[in-house]
């Protein structure tokens, strides 16, 4: 009877500690990168903790600034949202008075865990349960949460100090508590959750505000039928989203002279692009909105291609039938979840500076992978009883978990001046048996093999959860449809000589060195 419960709960939920184990297996620090986005997030924690203040100017002084810097009144300041440095700011405090000051090497992997590892897994856990109202079969459901997790951005910005991943967990988890309470789950003292987690999005990463009011909207539609509550529920979120954006704005007038004021309206590097329009915003771009969806290099579609499938799911589900209510719910989450897409494409569409830097897909647009994955799952769903069809459908999910695990485990920082960076970077990096710094390599084992237990983790892990929801022949019909994807990037015209001077000249330097 002992060994039962951990038996079950390893069948239950083993594919979360393979994650995990991903997650933690691999360390892709690069030093000679000068990482812009990461060195001034640890550069606060380090200030706040060490200085008392929100000011960089020693860690610049010691490790070199950044492009993503901000002076202001003599002073140098992270022209980022704090959020993700705040949280990290009370375990590296810990370390720091029982071990002393760590090395920024260390200081980085601290924040990682803290602000991305642990709240990803966290928020995978909680997406478990949320996704058994659209996947009650776990083979389907466990589908896409391991796309979600291991084939998309959330994998290498839960790997990397950026702060996309967490704020998509803060304003999606918001979201997924709020229904909790529309449905009578979860009684109205979580709306201090949610309000908390709304509030801190932006806190985390400004742009995470956009998805509020969609999600306004559907939270006043769901608990309409019990009005009387929706003020207090309304209240309770208010008073406590306050608290955040409070900070927020406190913040802004420390560093930067006033609470509307952040770190991009005294940015000197890319002045021109932020001075364009409201906030960079001025008009949308074709080359923008086809270069964030469907470039080879940077496109949300072309290196996740499962995503098209909540095209399909949401179809499905503003189709379904059954009484008045269940059918307006389901509309209503398809309106939610398509206005939050829309918004973010536009978003990224007419923002000056699109591309976003050195990177693996469009990051400002992070925060809406979450709500794509209902629509997801009721795709998956509708192919159940079909495996040949569910599997082909699942090569589509194990295109993007082989893009994005081995970008992970070679050099998830693709150069934006290359055309095809999945062939000439991490393709071109494990034939030179180049990989990140990762457990293995820290036990002494090089190369590739040292990867070997990620390779399972996020591989393996993907190819047994297909197997388990279609058998063999899905099997290999997603193996199929996979590998056809991953092939045709082979199509794709490369850089020419400027791909190899940027390999041999930085990547592959910065890997090896």
């Amino acid at each position: 009877m002992r060994t039962a419960r951990p038996r079950k709960l390893l069948a239950q939920y083993g594919w979360l500690a393979a994650i995990a184990i991903a997650y933690l297996w691999v360390v892709p620090y690069f030093p000679r990168i000068q990482s812009a986005n990461e060195l001034p997030r640890v550069y606060l924690v380090k200030a706040i903790v060490h200085d008392g203040t929100f000011a960089i100017d020693r860690g610049v002084a010691r490790w070199g600034g950044t492009a993503d810097v901000s002076p202001h009144a003599g002073h140098v300041y992270s022209n980022k949202a704090p959020g993700s440095s705040l949280l990290a700011v009370p375990v590296y405090a810990v370390v720091s008075t029982v071990a002393g000051e760590p090395s920024l090497g260390t200081s980085l992997w601290i924040c990682r865990v803290v602000s991305g590892v642990l709240p990803s897994l966290a928020f995978l856990y909680l997406l478990w349960g949320f996704l058994a109202r659209f996947a009650p079969d776990s083979a389907v459901r466990r589908l896409v949460v391991i796309a979600y997790a291991l084939g998309s951005m959330a994998m290498t910005f839960t790997l990397l100090y950026y702060s996309h991943q967490l704020a998509a967990i803060c304003i999606a988890s918001a979201w997924i508590l709020a229904i909790d309470v529309a449905d009578g789950k979860r009684t109205l003292r979580a709306m201090a959750g949610v309000g908390f987690l709304a509030g801190a999005a932006p806190l985390v990463d400004y742009q995470a505000a956009f998805a509020g009011v969609p999600l306004l909207a559907h939270f006043v539609y769901l608990m309409w039928p019990r009005r009387r509550e929706l003020g207090k529920a309304l209240a309770i979120a208010a008073v406590f989203a306050a608290i955040p954006i409070g900070f927020l704005l406190w913040y802004h007038a420390e560093c930067f002279g006033g609470p509307l004021k952040t770190g991009y309206d005294v940015s000197q590097t890319f002045a021109h692009f932020h001075q364009q329009g409201f906030l960079g915003l001025s008009k949308l771009r074709g080359e923008a909105f086809w270069g964030s969806l469907f470039s080879a290099d940077n496109g949300l579609i072309t290196l996740s291609p499962w995503l098209l499938l909540a095209i399909g799911g949401g179809v499905l589900l503003w189709r379904r039938s059954g009484d008045s209510r269940a059918t307006t719910d389901a509309r209503a989450l398809v309106i939610t979840c398509t206005s939050i897409a829309v918004i973010y494409i536009l978003f990224v569409s007419a923002i000056a500076m699109w591309r976003g830097g050195w990177g693996m897909g469009p990051r400002y647009i992070t925060a809406m992978l979450p709500f794509m994955l209902p629509l997801v799952a009721a795709a998956l769903v509708a192919a159940a009883d079909r495996p040949l069809l569910l599997g082909a459908l699942c090569g589509t999910i194990a295109s993007g978990v082989v893009i994005y695990s081995l970008g992970a485990a070679t050099f998830p920082y693709w150069p934006d001046s290359l055309k095809n960076p999945l062939y000439e970077v991490t393709f071109r990096l494990l034939g030179d048996n180049a990989v990140s710094p990762n457990a293995g390599s820290a036990l002494g084992i090089g190369g590739i093999a040292g990867i070997v237990p990620f390779l399972v983790a996020t591989l393996g892990l993907t190819g047994w959860a297909i197997q388990r929801a279609t058998g063999w022949r899905g099997l290999a019909a997603a193996v199929l449809v996979g590998g056809a994807i991953i092939g045709a990037f082979a199509l794709v015209p490369g850089t020419g000589p400027h791909a190899d001077r940027a390999y041999k000249n930085t990547v592959y330097p910065a890997v090896t060195k």
